[in-house]
């Protein structure tokens, strides 16, 4: 397979456009606010202007043995979907939400396409369990738990968890979901703690290890291994993104471990 070949689908990748943050908070703006001519042409110019952000991500999946071609046509659904669902009020760059969404539809994909195959009755299940969970999320602004959702269904929640389990593909921890350029995002990064139960004294030798910190500093420590938050429920109570997040995360740590 040729991942780096020029021509893609028809589309030659040398030419591909990219984006300037400014530009593309412009372009989303108007896909939801602007008028019907304006939303159809902000939406086109956004989809053309991250092609490039697609084609950065199926890099990853070279060693799948699929069609390049194939792969960029699937990339190019979870882009669109990234750009219809975004929520312009959160303070986080497009990429930070688009390219998981990207890897999420490459990688249904790839699970349909598994020679390990799974009945169509239980896939049905699985994908109306996460049709249900995102349409009460989008309406109650949580997530639901698996009462809920089978509830909705009306089936048994033992069978909604053996339906997702079994279209689910192993993930390593240490999987790259995001990177900018500096500091790369681990599906590890992206994983809370509800054990509220902390060690009294470690939190004691934590918070004299935290002295010389910023309050920002101590702000997302605190969140990240007390309140056992992820990177992007503290990066939305600040109001920065998740890769400043992980930024900031990193270089106290450092600090703690040098001081």
């Amino acid at each position: 397979m040729q991942y780096n070949k020029v021509e893609i689908c028809g589309v030659n990748t040398s030419k591909l456009k990219v984006l300037s943050e400014k530009k593309k908070k412009e372009l989303l703006y108007k896909i939801k606010n602007g008028t019907p001519a304006e939303r159809e042409k902000a939406r086109k110019d956004m989809i053309n202007g991250n092609l490039r952000l697609v084609l950065s991500v199926i890099q990853r999946f070279s060693s799948r043995g699929e069609s390049a071609d194939d792969l960029f046509q699937v990339g190019c659904i979870g882009l669109i979907k990234a750009i219809d669902n975004f929520d312009i009020s959160l303070n986080v760059r497009f990429s930070t939400y688009g390219v998981p969404m990207i890897i999420g539809e490459i990688r249904r994909f790839l699970r349909d396409n598994n020679p390990v195959r799974v009945s169509r009755s239980m896939r049905d299940t699985a994908y109306k369990a996460m049709q249900v969970r995102e349409k009460m999320i989008e309406e109650k602004d949580k997530e639901p738990t698996v009462e809920e959702i089978a509830k909705v269904l009306g089936i048994e929640k033992e069978q909604i968890v053996l339906a997702l389990e079994s279209i689910v593909e192993p993930l390593s921890l240490y999987e790259p979901v995001f990177s900018d350029g500096n500091d790369t995002v681990f599906v590890v990064d992206q994983i809370g703690d509800d054990n509220d139960d902390c060690n009294w004294l470690d939190e004691i030798a934590f918070k004299e290890a935290i002295n010389n910190l910023s309050d920002r500093e101590k702000k997302i420590l605190s969140l990240r291994f007390f309140k056992g938050k992820t990177q992007m429920e503290v990066a939305s109570e600040i109001g920065i993104s998740q890769a400043q997040v992980s930024r900031l995360e990193k270089s106290s740590l450092k600090k703690i471990k040098s001081s």
